[in-house]
């Protein structure tokens, strides 16, 4: 009931940005956190609302002060700050994130996002990739959920920022069920190459 509350009062005041129709479920916070260990930090998250993604990461044994977390909404601004005092809180639009130098190249292992991205414009989309791959370091990851039965990124998108999309999983124990999808920087033929040959 406290994460349901603050959600509906987002959703009223703006229900585009919200674009859901209930708070994310347990079940879906393990599935997009589920390959995030203490060895994938610093981690970013994109929208995490009431903090759902946010609580299963700490429970997974990440520290709060590997934590950033970019959130639009003054009202989840203010709740999580009470709930993570040590992570790093930022009331910001993600689609800006490239322009605002949050981090060092390539300093960031890790990026959730809770972003509704199906009602989002490429150029929206486009903003908010590019500047997560301008901090993520080469073999880092950024996870979406999406209610959709593809991929929530274009293939245009994915092919000009020489990306590619793999889903991990999909769980009916949410509403609607959804599935998580992996996207990350393709893998170079020279990269593949070594990595059979050491094999």
């Amino acid at each position: 009931m406290s994460d349901l509350l603050p959600f509906i009062r987002a959703w009223v005041t703006d229900p585009r940005k919200v674009s859901a129709i209930s708070p994310s479920s347990p079940a879906l916070a393990r599935l997009i956190t589920s390959e995030v260990t203490a060895q994938r930090t610093p981690v970013l998250e994109l929208g995490p609302g009431t903090g759902v993604f946010t609580q299963a990461l700490l429970d997974r044994g990440i520290n709060q002060n590997d934590l950033t977390l970019i959130e639009a909404g003054p009202d989840f601004s203010r709740l999580l700050s009470k709930r993570y005092p040590k992570a790093r809180i930022l009331q910001m639009d993600a689609c800006r994130l490239g322009r605002h130098g949050l981090f060092g190249r390539g300093e960031l292992a890790s990026a959730i996002s809770g972003l509704p991205l199906l009602s989002m414009t490429p150029r929206q989309i486009m903003g908010i990739l590019s500047g997560s791959f301008e901090y993520l370091r080469e073999d880092g990851a950024f996870y979406q959920f999406t209610y959709g039965p593809r991929c929530p990124v274009p293939a245009a998108i994915l092919a000009r920022l020489d990306l590619q999309a793999t889903r991990i999983g999909t769980t009916v124990r949410n509403v609607p069920p959804s599935s998580v999808y992996k996207i990350e920087r393709k893998r170079r033929p020279e990269i593949v190459s070594e990595v059979r040959k050491s094999a």
